[in-house]
């Protein structure tokens, strides 16, 4: 899939909404202008036909009569206007006024609004010559002779006055492209200062990114800018990278001291297969001869086998993803008093006593079997190591959401110095880890990756001479969980 950049995803994204909004602004604009416009026209027209109102006197040819005075008539050449009497008589009109009596008869609309003097006024369209002309109808009461006795004659005047309606969508139309054309001119404007702004605001993220690209199997060194380190939101990126990082380089060179270690054993291991096998070669041997080298070569092919099926009890220890707490429940008890069982022997013919001691009702959240093989690795440890006489004790206890186990000798102890190394993987630089015991090196790494993945802990506590505790966490069950798996006898 082609890469695609996320600078310029964001732009067209801002600037299609931007640009919506635009086009929302434009169409609100229209609106607006459109309404304000013609209502200022309307106005403008009610005010042309008051001035024609007020123009409407008293004929001087015949009395009571009226007459259009068009010397007080200033009218734009282009509108139309049409004065009437009360009987429809003209009088006064342009040349080119049409017939708007029958326009708003036809129309058959009822004035839209009576001023408080009585004149009423509507409005309306029509066409002439092409043209639109918006119409306004006023009708209205002129007073005739008012100093009469009688207060004066009144006399209806109905005024339509009508001027073309292009220039206001002329003018609607200018507002309109202006409000347009700004908001494209603050469009582009925001294009080039988001293009500039992205680009700066995300220079630490490409800088993170390139660095991050320089990393390989050969090269772990990640050197994060310093600018993404103090940013609020690529701080936690930086330091989970690194964080993966580390995790990785040191499972990288954990796996290769594995594999290097591992083809080192089995190597000692054939290598002293196979001298003994060219020493039964070597002449000719005697029944009892050849039947001792052949226990000797079994009991060096017993040792690879025990070597490689610890090497695969370690590396299903470790196969989970992540730490977690097991779905199977075990009960201390039960596990405590199958490995004092299948341990006695081994124990008294060693001349040790195992004291156990456990709080009842304890259930944890662990593979039976994985349990028994965390026990069993630390106490043939501590029976390997402590002298006859002496006693093995184990102790389990509640320590809040966790029990506590600890399993204590008096045997030889472990060098200060070598404890920091204890739980690697084919680690024999202390005594408990000598080859001379036939162990393979791998128990404690076993015990240690057992612990890690259900979510406890291990730590071993040691005086050299004086004797070893080793002291263990693990999770226990939620109480809702009260069925746990027996181990099998």
């Amino acid at each position: 899939m082609k890469p695609y950049s996320i600078t310029r995803r964001l732009i067209i994204f801002v600037l299609l909404i931007e640009f919506a909004s635009a086009l929302c602004v434009s169409a609100v604009a229209y609106f607006y202008e459109r309404h304000d416009h013609f209502r200022a026209f309307d106005i403008l027209l009610r005010g042309r036909a008051d001035s024609l109102l007020g123009a409407v006197q008293e004929s001087e040819v015949t009395p009571n009569n009226l007459m259009l005075d068009k010397s007080e008539v200033d009218v734009p050449s282009d509108d139309l206007f049409d004065v009437r009497d009360a009987q429809s008589q003209v009088l006064g009109r342009t040349p080119n006024a049409v017939d708007f009596v029958s326009l708003f008869r036809s129309d058959g609309r009822r004035p839209e609004k009576v001023d408080p003097d009585g004149d009423q006024a509507s409005f309306g369209a029509v066409e002439v010559g092409g043209k639109t002309f918006r119409v306004i109808r006023l009708a209205g009461v002129r007073i005739i002779d008012p100093g009469d006795k009688l207060g004066g004659f009144r006399r209806t005047v109905v005024v339509y006055y009508g001027a073309p309606v292009h220039r206001v969508w002329k003018a609607i139309h200018e507002a309109v492209t202006f409000y347009a054309l700004s908001s494209l001119a603050v469009l582009a404007l925001t294009g080039v200062l988001m293009s500039w702004l992205l680009n700066r605001g995300l220079a630490p993220l490409r800088e993170l990114a390139s660095g991050a690209s320089r990393v390989s199997v050969t090269s772990w060194a990640f050197h994060a800018p310093e600018a993404a380190r103090q940013s609020g939101e690529l701080a936690p990126l930086v330091n989970a990278i690194e964080s993966v990082l580390l995790g990785l380089q040191q499972s990288f060179e954990q796996q290769k001291r594995f594999v290097g270690d591992a083809a080192h054993e089995l190597k000692t291991s054939v290598s002293v297969l196979k001298s003994s096998l060219q020493l039964l070669q070597m002449k000719p041997r005697s029944q009892p001869e050849y039947q001792a080298g052949l226990d000797r070569c079994l009991l060096d092919c017993q040792r690879m086998e025990q070597l490689v099926a610890q090497m695969l009890t370690l590396a299903r220890a470790e196969e989970a993803e992540t730490a977690g707490i097991s779905e199977e429940i075990t009960n201390v008890d039960a596990c405590f008093n199958e490995l004092s069982h299948q341990l006695e022997t081994t124990a008294e013919a060693n001349g040790i006593a195992l004291v156990v001691r456990s709080e009842s009702q304890m259930n944890l959240s662990l593979d039976p079997e994985q349990f028994k093989l965390l026990c069993t690795n630390l106490l043939m440890n501590a029976i390997q190591h402590s002298p006859a006489g002496s006693f093995i004790t184990v102790a389990a206890e509640r320590r809040g959401a966790m029990a506590e186990i600890r399993i204590s000798d008096s045997g030889d102890g472990i060098d200060a110095a070598d404890l920091p190394r204890i739980f690697e993987r084919f680690s024999r630089s202390d005594p408990s880890r000598s080859r001379n015991t036939g162990g393979t090196g791998l128990g404690l790494a076993i015990c240690k990756a057992i612990t890690d993945r259900s979510g406890g802990s291990i730590e071993i506590l040691s005086d050299l001479g004086k004797g070893t505790t080793v002291t263990v966490h693990l999770p226990l069950c939620e109480p809702n969980r009260v069925d746990p798996i027996q181990p099998s006898m």
